[in-house]
């Protein structure tokens, strides 16, 4: 299991793999559902990728958490990619 750089939300983990790819991306896991939304770090700002199971209204709700809490993931990225 990977640390947890951000708390869950609403029971979906905020995943980075440590042997992912570029470009800086995070991967949001819960029962039934997975989204990847990529990071745009130099931006501030996430942009979502794809997802299964998920709603509208549920990838609204992550991708401003994921928002929120930017920074720290690209700092993640980082730290775990090197770059």
């Amino acid at each position: 299991m990977m640390p947890q750089i951000i708390p869950s939300y609403k029971g979906w983990r905020v995943v980075i793999w440590p042997n992912d790819h570029a470009p800086p991306h995070v991967h949001v896991l819960g029962p039934c559902v997975l989204a990847r939304f990529d990071l745009l770090c130099d931006l501030a700002l996430v942009r979502y990728k794809s997802s299964e199971g998920f709603s509208l209204k549920q990838l609204k709700l992550v991708e401003a958490y994921l928002l929120k809490h930017v920074v720290t993931l690209c700092v993640a990225w980082g730290a775990i990619h090197g770059n």
